[in-house]
């Protein structure tokens, strides 16, 4: 079998379990060592179990790959460098960065802690920071390497009751846009994964979160992207992830990728979509007159109030 990712040393995290496992498998496969991070904490983040990482890196080595267990968390600056010491320790290099740990503290804003904010903030995006920064110091020396985030739909498009959750992931697509343009000289490159999978994540979203998401038509791209449900497993988003590793991926640079089931797609570069203009300052008037009818015109709103409430502003429906 080919082994393209021989020789390379690749760090997952969140790999004990979910999208995360299956990456770290199928990177073992293809020749790489792997760091296959993982706390073993519940989705919440609360509780420690160093079962899931390690058992994950017994599967890689039963299969002939070389693997090792790591079980710090990437929510502090320490775990992150630990993880990538323990790659070079291991097998002399750091080659490639996957940040796929998460975890969730779903509530809407006006109930929503300031612990639980700071949490998933920690463990996703700061999480990415505390991995990618230590391994980009000696990737750059190398001039050689691969880091990629996972990002998705929930902070590209948005989604009920997960600010945190949507805030951080929207950081990370824009972080690895950013590290492409800083590390992009040095033979480094930078991609985000938006999956669309089931996993323990998703198995957790309340019934009445997936009605009011729905509703609001949120979760309708997410299920056309895989017509039939059993495509959306885990292991579906692990190839278009490991293929960023790989050497023939050296020019595939700050993109975000939409992975489910058998479909992958780019995402469009955000850019401006539609403008107005004049060579004065805008008026207040002239705003409230050219911002819907021109700016906004067949754009909907992705969460109007319902009718029967008085909202200031809206035009009075004329009676029958």
């Amino acid at each position: 079998m080919a082994t393209p990712l021989e020789g390379r040393t690749i760090l997952v995290t969140g790999a004990g379990r979910g999208i995360g496992s299956e990456v770290a498998k199928l990177a073992g496969n293809l020749g790489a060592n792997v760091i296959v991070n993982d706390p073993g904490v519940n989705v919440d983040g609360s509780g420690e179990d160093q079962g899931p990482a390690a058992t994950i890196a017994k599967e890689i080595t039963d299969a002939g790959g070389n693997a090792q267990a790591n079980f710090d968390t990437v929510a502090t600056e320490e775990g992150g460098e630990n993880m990538i010491k323990q790659a070079v320790d291991a097998y002399g290099r750091i080659d490639g960065v996957i940040h796929v740990a998460g975890i969730l503290r779903d509530r809407m804003i006006f109930n929503m802690t300031e612990q639980e904010w700071d949490d998933v903030i920690a463990v996703h995006l700061t999480g990415f920071f505390n991995v990618a920064k230590p391994a980009s110091v000696l990737m750059r020396q190398q001039r050689f390497g691969r880091l990629v985030g996972f990002s998705s739909g929930s902070g590209l498009r948005g989604n009920t009751g997960q600010g945190n959750y949507a805030a951080a992931k929207a950081g990370i697509a824009g972080m690895a846009r950013c590290l492409a343009r800083d590390l992009g000289r040095y033979g480094i490159t930078a991609n985000a994964i938006a999956p669309g999978a089931a996993t323990r994540m998703t198995a957790t979203v309340p019934d009445a979160s997936r009605e009011l998401r729905a509703q609001a038509g949120i979760e309708g791209a997410v299920r056309q992207a895989s017509a039939v449900s059993e495509l959306r497993d885990a292991s579906y988003v692990a190839p278009m992830t490991v293929y960023l590793m790989t050497d023939q991926a050296w020019d595939v640079n700050g993109k975000v990728f939409n992975v489910s089931g058998g479909q992958v797609s780019v995402s469009h570069e955000v850019e401006s979509y539609r403008e107005i203009h004049k060579p004065d300052r805008w008026t207040i008037e002239e705003l409230r007159d050219l911002v819907p009818s021109v700016l906004l015109n067949g754009l909907r709103n992705p969460a109007p109030p319902p009718d029967d409430l008085d909202i200031p502003g809206r035009p009075v429906a004329a009676s029958a």
